[in-house]
């Protein structure tokens, strides 16, 4: 049993830091996208 438990451990941060990632490139995505709508430098 704490060999399972081990192991998911080890499979669930990936997803996690994969979850993690995706929101932060949307947010940039978005981001960019507002800044050439209103034609606006991004930095």
């Amino acid at each position: 049993m704490q060999t399972f438990i081990l192991a998911l451990y080890v499979l669930i941060w990936p997803l996690i830091s994969l979850a993690v990632l995706g929101v932060i490139g949307l947010a940039t995505l978005n981001d960019i996208r507002a800044a050439r709508r209103d034609k606006r430098e991004l930095v």
